[in-house]
This record gives structure tokens, sequence and C-alpha cells, in this order.
């Protein structure tokens, strides 16, 4: 994760503007091609622009590569969290954190395939893309025990667990079948991990 996007003052809406436009293109041709057989030339087509311009924002493809994740990585927390700002309850908390990864991940379905590229492509950044998910499922964890919710258990470990859950279940109806996932779906989740981490009364 050494070659990073270059730096630049402050870009004005157009710059804004290519900007994004260039790292859509690199969600699209990333996620369809692979990194390996992705190029510089194939993003620049999609998106319209010149190399030349590309360069302005990205000195190469492993540094567009790298801020993609990233940046994906901070719109689906943001995203989440966003969400989850009205829950009332820790379950309730937890069924809209779900609820909105399934919708933002039917918007992002090339995320699946660009993530797990980065096993491969840098072991470091695949690690750092869900340790950041992992932080906020901790923080949340950590409130939820406290409170008396959920019994005290290894706060990493449940995390993992979790999102394990919505990883899969988001590959095996949003990814493979684009579908919305099915409510009776949620449900059984729910069901499966309420009665599984929550406090006894």
């Amino acid at each position: 994760m050494s070659e990073n996007s270059l730096p630049s003052p402050v870009l004005t809406k157009k710059g804004q503007e290519t900007r994004k436009k260039i790292l859509d293109a690199a969600e699209h041709v990333f996620g369809e091609l692979g990194y390996y057989d992705a190029s510089i030339v194939l993003i620049t087509q999609h998106a319209q622009v010149s190399q030349g311009t590309f360069y302005n924002y990205f000195e190469s493809k492993k540094a567009i590569y790298d801020e993609l994740i990233r940046q994906l990585s901070r719109e689906l927390r943001s995203t989440i969290k966003e969400a989850i700002m009205g829950a009332t309850t820790q379950e309730e908390n937890l069924r809209l954190g779900f609820l909105a990864f399934f919708r933002w991940i039917k918007h992002h379905r090339n995320m699946y395939s660009i993530i797990q590229q980065a096993a491969l492509v840098d072991q470091e950044l695949y690690r750092w893309y869900y340790a950041k998910l992992a932080a906020g499922y901790v923080r949340s964890l950590k409130n939820a025990m406290n409170e008396g919710a959920f019994r005290q258990m290894d706060h990493e470990t449940l995390a993992y667990c979790l999102m394990s859950i919505g990883q899969f279940i988001g590959m095996r109806w949003v990814y493979w079948e684009n579908e919305d996932v099915p409510e009776e779906v949620l449900e059984t989740a729910m069901s499966m991990i309420m009665k599984g981490i929550a406090a006894k009364p």
C-alpha cells in the first residue's frame, strides 16, 4: 500500500467530478477484468478521459486501485453509520446495519471481486479493509455488552463472525443473483444472532 494517489491542492468542482469519474471507471474495470488484466488505458477509455488527465490524479494503476478500495471502504462505513443512527435497541442497530450493507453492495457489486483480488495484489490493503470494518463492529459490540444487551464475549471474534454473515448473505443473493436479500433470510440471520449473543433476561 506504498503507492498513493498524488497529493494535490483542493480540487475544483470540475476536478472532483473528473476524479470521481476516473474512480468509477476503475471500479468497473477492476471489477470486471481483475487487477492484472486491467490497465490505465482501459480505465481512461471507460472514463472517457485522456491518459494525461489520469496522471493528474493518480501516479499508477496500483495507486488508483489502493485509493478505490479506501474510498469504497469510507463510503460503506459512512453509509452504515448513517443508517444505524436512529436505532433504539442493539438488535435494531444490527438489523439496520445489515440492510444498509445489502443496499449499498447492490450498487457496488464489483466490490466483492475487487476486495478478493486484494488478497493477491496487496495483503496489507486486504487486511486493512476488513480491519476498518471490524473496528466499527467492535465499538458497537462493546457498547452493547456494557449495556448488558449482549453477554460478554471476545469483541474481535464476534465482529468477524457478524461481518462474515453479512458478507456471505450479500454474496449469495446480491452478488450472485443480483437480487435484494429476501426478508425471511434476514430474519433467519437475526434470529440466529440474537439467540446466540443476546444476554439472558
